[in-house]
């Protein structure tokens, strides 16, 4: 779950608290180019306001005009499909063939809306099973490993909260900008930083602070291919810990910042030191980030993140297609 999807929920979970009927889709099914993948979510109000999006807009504008028209005035989880012919497609912005699938429910009570928050505002990682033949829904810890949604003739189940970590070893200036901008990227943020005089200011809503050394932190943190590890504290004996541990490891990202001389130096205190393969070696991103030019905190936070984004997706370099809605 992004934090898009997130903001949708909050404002749905306020929208019930004024008392106000409240639709909410979940995207199940996509074929073809589909602007928003499998799980987004969007919620229309009785009046027809939008919280959140699954298109660029066309799908939006058919729900509140099926809403003002009574179509939505649904008792139970429903399926609407959209995009099946080549008209359709072009009529709801599918320009591509694209096809996708929204499971509609009504909230209520029996919607665990709250409930649900209340565990992702902890930072957990929670498992909704929606009954389709009652409205009722189920709220479990999540599955290790499982599918972000599964749909049977029966069941509506879906995976939320963070999909995706980042371990960050310093908790400087750049690090405040780093773990604000993944967090509203979906990712679930720890900072380590076992040095006093930078931990004890450092307070971020939703990111998680460690002060234990980061060879422990990276191997209690269990690098899986979701995993993104930055080292950005410029002190070999603090970011060399971490990336000994961190380039032996599964995460698809592992970056440390400094210039290339040092990056340079630091690969061969890591093969001299602690034995470290060319082949591990060179999964290291250093210096860290796209080169875009930053400069400033924000900027090199933002190219962290690019570079970061365009390995999770495989995509470097890549463009979609014309016309194509992605």
């Amino acid at each position: 779950m992004d934090n898009l999807d997130l903001s949708v929920l909050r404002t749905a979970a306020g929208w019930r608290a004024e008392s106000r009927g409240v639709v909410l889709g979940t995207i199940t099914r996509t074929w073809g180019s589909a602007p928003r993948p499998v799980g987004s979510l969007v919620a229309v109000r009785d009046d027809g306001l939008i919280a959140g999006s699954v298109s660029g807009g066309c799908i939006e504008d058919d729900l509140v005009a099926q809403l003002r028209a009574g179509s939505l005035a649904i008792d139970k989880p429903t399926p609407l499909r959209y995009g099946v012919g080549a008209e359709e497609a072009r009529r709801f912005g599918l320009p591509c063939g694209g096809t996708l699938e929204l499971m509609l429910e009504p909230l209520g009570p029996q919607s665990g809306i709250d409930e649900l928050l209340a565990r992702l505002t902890r930072g957990e990682r929670v498992r909704r099973t929606l009954d389709l033949a009652t409205g009722a829904v189920t709220l479990a810890d999540a599955e290790p490993g499982a599918d972000m949604l599964r749909l049977s003739d029966m069941q509506l189940i879906s995976h939320h909260g963070p999909q995706w970590r980042l371990l960050v070893i310093g908790a400087g200036q750049m690090t405040d900008y780093l773990a604000q901008m993944a967090l509203a990227l979906g990712y679930g943020v720890t900072v380590c930083d076992p040095r006093s005089e930078y931990a004890d200011g450092f307070a971020l809503q939703g990111v998680t602070l460690t002060r234990d050394m980061p060879d422990d932190v990276v191997m209690a943190f269990k690098p899986d291919g979701a995993t993104a590890i930055v080292a950005l504290t410029h002190d070999p004996k603090l970011d060399d810990l971490a990336l000994m541990e961190a380039l032996r490891g599964a995460a698809f990202y592992v970056g440390a910042i400094g210039s290339r001389v040092n990056q340079a130096k630091r690969r061969a205190r890591l093969a001299e030191h602690f034995g470290l393969t060319d082949e591990q070696l060179d999964r290291l991103h250093g210096p860290v980030g796209l080169d875009i030019g930053a400069r400033t905190p924000p900027e090199i936070a933002l190219s962290i993140l690019a570079e970061m984004t365009a390995v999770r997706y495989r995509a470097a370099g890549a463009r979609a297609e014309p016309g194509c809605a992605v």
